[in-house]
């Protein structure tokens, strides 16, 4: 169905895709939060989905067709997928505790070795920290999304940089130099109608 059979307004997906692509360049990239995301931006071989789900049934389902479409999909074409879901999980806790399930569509599809899955959500937050704790928006996105990776591509990118366990620590001092007002002058903000809660500025969540 299209956004408009959706009840949403037209260009909506389109808003949402570039409020995420301003997100990877300016955060994940202009920052080198991900050191491997350039490579793959760069080369177009980063595929863009943004579900129209709202009920959790129906993420499940727009789950298990993209990882069954990457494992499918040639790696210098796709070698990796984000799937956007900007009309669920407006709360993280919820979000949270769907990890769990996506796990299971991953071990269901036999894919586990093959794919993994990381998240990002605008509301994100550490155990042990405050909500407003800066090193958060380590894990922060526009909108709720699940990354999914190939097995094989993180190898390959781990030994490319040796140090890779030491990018959870960089990161950390990366956004407590950059500070609240420094992460705000990157400009990311949600600008598709209808894709959640507002919060105390006006701005969507």
């Amino acid at each position: 169905m299209t956004a408009s059979q959706h009840g949403l307004p037209p260009g909506f997906a389109e808003t949402v895709q570039h409020d995420m692509q301003v997100w990877l360049e300016r955060a994940v990239i202009g920052l080198n939060l991900c050191p491997f995301a350039k490579s793959v931006h760069v080369k177009g071989q980063i595929h863009w989905v943004v579900s129209l789900a709202r009920e959790v049934e129906d993420v499940r389902r727009d789950l298990q067709r993209e990882l069954q479409d990457l494992q499918a999909s040639e790696p210098a074409q796709r070698d990796t997928t984000v799937l956007v879901l900007p009309l669920c999980f407006d709360e993280f806790i919820e979000f949270n505790d769907f990890l769990a399930q996506a796990d299971t569509v991953l071990a269901d599809l036999g894919l586990q070795g093959e794919l993994q899955i990381a998240s990002f959500h605008p509301q994100f937050q550490f155990a042990g920290t405050d909500a407003d704790d800066i090193t958060n928006c380590t894990n922060r996105a526009p909108y709720p999304a699940l990354h999914l990776l190939r097995e094989a591509s993180i190898d390959r990118a781990v030994e490319a940089f040796p140090e890779a366990e030491t990018i959870y620590e960089k990161n950390m001092q990366v956004l407590e130099q950059l500070g609240a007002d420094g992460w705000d002058a990157l400009g990311i903000r949600r600008h598709a109608h209808d894709a959640g809660p507002e919060n105390e500025n006006g701005d969507k969540a």
